[in-house]
């Protein structure tokens, strides 16, 4: 791996951890035996790294996203692979790592303000459409409406406040999107629900 992808991963790992404005270009240098002008010659500063980070696991989510969709049976099993997703990206997380880069990095706030106002709203809207077609979900399902409120569903669990004291929150996010899926399905998909959650059980 190159040294700048070294760099990134070991940041992310630490701002994953425990948000961005605790950790310090130093505490990143120290982390990974080298210096900081080594960090420096790859990265301007550290909003930059923090920018370059955040936008690299943003891509491996959309990435996957869309993996998941391609493999897929159905609707149903592409968002019980997301489910699975969840569990390995987002496995503890500190949920403070949103409200970091709103405050203190606007760039990588951006960044994932585009993905989730136009990557994630478009994979979601694909999705409610698929299982529509299929027989999957209600045909009577708003797909504007439960879109936008399918997306700022995935966001709930930043929010400290929504879920005060410890809680996890991969589990939050599989809860929220299993309830998620029942709202929408139908009698079909159901009983297609009960079958994946099953083999998923079993795994």
């Amino acid at each position: 791996m190159e040294i700048q992808e070294r760099i990134m991963d070991k940041a992310f790992s630490l701002f994953r951890q425990f948000g961005t404005r605790s950790i310090t270009m130093d505490d990143i240098a120290e982390k990974m035996g080298i210096s900081k002008k080594t960090l420096y010659a790859h990265f301007s500063d550290k909003d930059d790294l923090v920018y370059q980070s955040i936008s690299g696991f943003i891509c491996e989510i959309h990435k996957e996203c869309l993996e998941n969709k391609q493999h897929s049976k159905d609707a149903i099993e592409e968002l019980f692979l997301v489910m699975e997703m969840i569990d390995r990206k987002l496995r503890n997380i500190n949920p403070v790592i949103l409200l970091d880069l709103q405050k203190a990095h606007p760039k990588a706030y951006e960044v994932f303000l585009d993905y989730q106002q136009n990557h994630l709203s478009a994979v979601i809207a694909e999705n409610l459409e698929r299982g529509m077609k299929d027989g999957l979900y209600r045909q009577d399902l708003n797909v504007r409406i439960l879109t936008n409120y399918r997306v700022h569903g995935c966001t709930l669990c930043f929010q400290p406040d929504a879920f005060p004291g410890e809680y996890d929150m991969t589990k939050v996010q599989q809860v929220l999107l299993e309830n998620f899926l029942y709202g929408v399905a139908s009698s079909k998909g159901y009983k297609l629900i009960e079958k994946y959650k099953q083999l998923s059980q079993n795994k």
